[in-house]
């Protein structure tokens, strides 16, 4: 992986013990880091973005090398690994952390996911409206390290990772083993 052309993508799917379990397993993603983006309060903490009130979604920073996968994958992996139908809500988890958002750098950027929601749009593979944000990327902060890398670390200990996140992850897995690391 040349580490000189790495590129990355803030990508909100609700929770992101999930999202960074899933996109650190993509062959061609340097790094995941689990953090906050799109509100209005600098350096927030987890406790004040589940207070509702910092305009923050939990999100990922997937940071990946362009030659061995593309934004456009990156993208086909989240509209499947979520849904995207549901506003501020994934499962059980409810609040606008949660809502679905990507953000983009550029102009480029804005027009490859647009045009990526319009063919998940155009597909079955969601009956429902997509109502994932689209949104220019200003900051991301990271969230605090006890996030990070949290299924490997907490694993079967945490019933939300014993009963949400692992089937997640396994399902992803199964339906993406071509792309896998």
């Amino acid at each position: 992986m040349n580490v000189e052309n790495l590129d990355f993508a803030i990508l909100g799917t609700g929770c992101f013990w999930c999202t960074e379990a899933i996109f650190r397993e993509l062959k061609g993603v340097h790094s995941a880091v689990s953090g906050y983006s799109g509100g209005h309060v600098e350096n927030p903490t987890y406790e004040e973005v589940c207070g509702k009130q910092t305009g923050h979604a939990e999100c990922v920073k997937v940071t990946y090398d362009p030659e061995l996968i593309s934004l456009e994958e990156l993208l086909d992996v989240f509209w499947r690994v979520h849904n995207p139908t549901t506003p501020n809500q994934q499962g059980n988890d409810k609040g606008p952390q949660y809502h679905s958002t990507i953000f983009y750098k550029n102009e480029n950027e804005k027009a490859i996911i647009e045009k990526s929601k319009a063919e998940i749009e155009a597909s079955d593979l969601w009956a429902d409206p997509i109502v994932t944000d689209i949104k220019a990327f200003e900051k991301f902060y990271p969230a605090e390290d006890y996030h990070q890398e949290y299924l490997e670390r907490v694993g079967d200990r945490n019933p939300y990772c014993v009963y949400v996140v692992k089937p997640k992850v396994e399902k992803f897995k199964k339906d993406f083993k071509d792309k896998l690391k």
